[in-house]
């Protein structure tokens, strides 16, 4: 009973923490547009965006019940493994949220949770515990549908907001007042993604409870809401500055107007798929606005290479966390209790690893956004250094050398004046 009661503990830790790496590899999602813009200082954004997520994942809990009592079949699974299949699609997801957040790819954080409970499963139990047919309809369809209804959505708001706002196209701060409008989209953008992305561990938390008999509902409990509201509101104040760069300048140069009209598309989508239980990904809902508002504005260009390298992420996102989540429970379930140990140790290496390598090129609120021309007002470019020793040595040397060459030149202006002088002298009938 106490080897049952650690393994139980263990997991909602491990969930837990995948809540936090949700919430600082989606930040992007609500304020990569306003901190691209000027509109939001970076740190603001991010702070604003965590008390959101905080206040969103209270509002509903739809996609929570959706992923307890949908996309696996708890009956099909034995009490004895399950919390060791959660553990390990859990790994898999994590994994995968941490790889990506290094290559600042703005993946699904959903569809890797998806993709490594499923893997898990398939190994450790069989296929017949997964009902594809939710899947299909609540994780893949909305995966096609929402972001390229978000694209439509964006590209159509930034045509009209460039109609309407004609007049203004010879004054190059004439659309600066979107900006403030970028404030509460943005905002909206935060607090959809808590109604929506929180709700995910929410129902892994509870999909363990009551698997194990700890609970009956697919309602969260109350402190189960209260831990995960809390935790993604963490993670996002830590802010995902790597995909914050690529959503804000890398996939198109996003203008004032842009960022209203993109932030607008995701909010919508977003809370209307959480009113309908629609477990989305509001990173590929992000990413599908974003590229709509860049075609809908006359003379801007979207950078299809870095949408390509995207979209590849999305469609290995699946199999990619479904793998290592089935790799983890094929360990697991050969070792049941030393299985989770190595794999715990495993996963601490791995993460440990990729957070090691992020930091040769460390991508911070100071520089994720230098290099966007039009975010002078909110980001404040990181000063050149001060220079070393030996460059220092360098400029006195070369300082040393112009002022000789400059004396010299002077010196030679004075004797080629006194030669001129001299010249002249007997022709003007002076004294030789």
């Amino acid at each position: 009973m106490e080897t049952a009661t650690l393994i139980i503990v263990l997991v909602i830790a491990l969930a837990l923490f995948f809540d936090f790496t949700n919430g600082f590899h989606d930040t992007a999602n609500a304020m990569a547009t306003p901190i691209a813009t000027g509109a939001l200082k970076p740190k603001t954004a991010v702070l604003l965006a965590a008390l959101l997520n905080l206040v969103g994942a209270f509002l509903s809990t739809e996609v929570a019940q959706t992923i307890s009592g949908g996309i696996i079949n708890e009956g099909d699974i034995s009490v004895a493994i399950f919390p060791q299949i959660i553990f390990a699609g859990l790994i898999g997801a994590i994994t995968w949220n941490m790889l990506t957040w290094l290559l600042g790819l703005p993946s699904s954080s959903s569809h890797a949770l998806f993709g490594g409970l499923i893997g898990a499963t398939i190994v450790g139990v069989s296929a017949s515990a997964i009902n594809f047919g939710v899947v299909m309809s609540k994780v893949i369809l909305p995966a096609i549908i929402a972001p390229l209804t978000a694209c439509i959505i964006a590209f159509t708001a930034t045509k009209v907001a460039y109609a309407i706002t004609r007049r203004y196209d010879s004054k190059p701060d004439g659309r600066d007042g979107f900006r403030v409008g970028q404030i509460f989209t943005s905002s909206l953008v935060a607090l959809a993604h808590g109604t929506n992305d929180a709700q995910k561990t929410m129902g892994i938390i509870t999909l363990l409870l009551i698997s194990t008999g700890l609970q009956t509902s697919p309602e969260p409990q109350t402190w189960v809401i209260i831990a995960c509201a809390v935790t993604i509101a963490l993670g996002t104040y830590m802010g995902g500055w790597r995909i914050i760069r690529t959503l804000g300048k890398g996939l198109t140069d996003v203008k004032p107007a842009q960022g209203f009209a993109a932030e607008s598309s995701t909010a919508s989508t977003i809370l209307a798929s959480s009113a309908l239980g629609f477990a989305l990904s509001t990173t590929q809902v992000a990413s599908g606005s974003v590229i709509g508002s860049g075609l809908g504005r006359r003379g801007s260009q979207v950078r299809w290479r870095t949408v390509g390298r995207i979209m590849i992420g999305w469609l290995l996102t699946l199999p990619a966390a479904g793998a290592v989540g089935g790799l983890a429970a094929f360990i697991v379930v050969a070792i049941p209790f030393w299985g989770i140990i190595i794999d715990a140790v495993l996963a601490v290496l791995i993460i440990l690893g990729l957070f090691l390598r992020s930091r040769r090129d460390s991508v911070t609120a100071a520089n994720a956004m230098s290099e966007v021309a039009d975010s002078g007002r909110a980001v404040k470019v990181k000063r050149n250094p001060p220079p070393t020793r030996r460059q220092r040595a360098i400029a006195r040397e070369e300082a040393r050398v112009r002022a000789a060459q400059a004396s010299a030149a002077k010196k030679a202006e004075k004797s080629a004046k006194a030669a001129e002088r001299s010249a002249r002298g007997p022709k003007n009938g002076g004294r030789p």
